[in-house]
């Protein structure tokens, strides 16, 4: 592949991000795509040959900045393991809220299990962080099955507090208490954070 063509991949990929950012994961068609990025509605057929292999494309970046984000979050790592599951679960909050379009997009089934673009090698890592974490702050408890029911419990949280259902429910203005919630029942009160 050359420069250009490395470009053009590049571009129509920054531009699906944009355009997930600005108008939700629904606006990712292939000719919406083209047409921002100033190219023949069949260019991005070169490099991209189904329209799931470029939303795999797309929700690459949403992972690798989430796991940007949780790498910041974590620090040096020194924080006791209840902490950083604290950490981790307020970094998946934020950036769900913050990214609505791009977290649907993420966590659509069809892209992860197509395996395009090993979405599950860039997603998978983090789940495997949270498990070790909630294994240290929960010794003896199954971590996999423990860490699993805890981003339920989460990705339930990002939701429904997109879709307002919850601050309609609870009157909570912010997601803090509901995450505090979660972590007691997942982890035990204040379990080492």
């Amino acid at each position: 592949m050359n420069e250009s063509d490395m470009s053009l991949r590049d571009r129509l990929v920054d531009v699906g991000v944009a355009l997930v950012a600005a108008e939700g994961a629904g606006a990712l068609t292939l000719r919406e795509i083209a047409r921002r990025a100033g190219v023949s509605h069949g260019a991005p057929r070169r490099h991209f040959p189904t329209h799931l292999e470029l939303l795999s494309a797309i929700a690459r970046r949403g992972f690798t900045e989430l796991a940007v984000r949780a790498g910041e979050a974590l620090g040096d790592k020194r924080a006791a393991p209840g902490a950083q599951v604290a950490a981790l679960a307020r970094v998946y909050l934020e950036f769900a809220r913050d990214n609505q379009g791009m977290y649907e997009l993420m966590f659509r089934h069809d892209l992860l299990e197509s395996g395009h673009l090993r979405l599950r090698e860039t997603s998978l890592p983090l789940f495997g962080l949270l498990a070790d974490l909630v294994g240290q702050a929960r010794p003896g408890a199954d971590a996999r099955i423990a860490a699993g029911t805890l981003w339920a419990n989460l990705h339930g949280i990002a939701q429904l507090w997109a879709w307002g259902s919850l601050r309609l429910a609870t009157g909570a203005d912010d997601f803090a208490p509901l995450l505090r919630a979660a972590l007691d029942a997942h982890l035990g009160p204040e379990a080492g954070r």
